[in-house]
């Protein structure tokens, strides 16, 4: 795989289209790696990013897990809102069905590798609060998390599915990754496991039982792992599993398949 990569002039991009800085207009079909979904100045952005009542916002930059601006709540409501006012029924009732239960409420991230980096440690941080139950934290694992060591950093992992992406911009992400050799060579990376992903044959209606049987064999495989890490001390805290990863591709299975991962 060969990459190519040139400076761009900002103003003269509208749309999908970029211009490089001899001229050339350019079909640009990765917008960013997807960090620009509607496009290169789009008329609602700027005209938001020139609103006066969202200077001070851009001019101090908060810390949104600590101190948000006091407006924070109510302007993430009304893009949600905003949003959800622009969808069609149908696509509502399909995030009512796929939505976690009980969760109602969203964090925002600066981009996907963070989301799965804060994913990861909430599930570390979960596994942990379950198991230590009500007995407070003890004196050596407090002092054995700031030297790297256990009890205070336990030896939990994520289970991913080979040849699958979920960032490169932190090591947790990265490790979880598994689609090039380019992203990984010459960084180390913990010890999480893979599992195989369903290979699905098409037209699905015409391979069910094919396709059943494929999922069974990943699924058994899952399990098989789960057993292994948690019989050797490293047991799995958390799965990765996006069915829609960018650059690594949809990774399509049946929904049973995905309600059996939750199990």
């Amino acid at each position: 795989e060969s990459y190519r990569s040139f400076f761009r002039r900002l103003r003269l991009k509208f749309g999908n289209y970029v211009v490089d800085v001899d001229g050339n207009r350019l079909l640009d079909l990765s917008c960013q790696i997807a960090s620009l979904p509607l496009g290169y100045n789009h008329p609602e952005i700027v005209s938001a990013l020139q609103n006066p009542s969202n200077t001070h916002l851009l001019a101090n930059r908060p810390a949104l897990g600590y101190c948000p601006p006091q407006e924070f709540v109510k302007l993430l409501e009304d893009s949600l809102l905003a949003v959800r006012n622009r969808l069609s029924t149908f696509c509502l009732i399909l995030f009512t069905q796929v939505a976690p239960l009980k969760m109602n409420q969203v964090k925002t991230t600066m981009c996907g590798s963070c989301s799965n980096e804060n994913a990861f440690k909430i599930s570390f941080m979960h596994y942990m609060q379950r198991l230590r139950g009500e007995r407070p934290v003890t004196d050596e694992e407090a002092t054995t998390c700031l030297q790297n060591e256990s009890p205070g950093s336990p030896n939990l992992s994520i289970l991913a599915f080979a040849n699958g992406f979920h960032g490169r911009s932190g090591l947790g992400a990265l490790t979880a990754s598994s689609s090039k050799v380019a992203f990984k060579l010459d960084i180390p990376a913990f010890d999480w496991p893979f599992a195989p992903f369903p290979q699905l044959q098409y037209p699905l209606e015409e391979h069910v039982h094919e396709n059943r049987r494929e999922e069974e064999r990943c699924l058994a495989k899952v399990e098989e792992i789960l057993e292994s890490r948690k019989k050797s001390d490293r047991p799995v805290a958390g799965i990765c599993i996006e069915p829609i990863q960018a650059e690594g591709g949809d990774r399509h299975a049946s929904a049973e398949f995905f309600r059996r991962l939750q199990r």
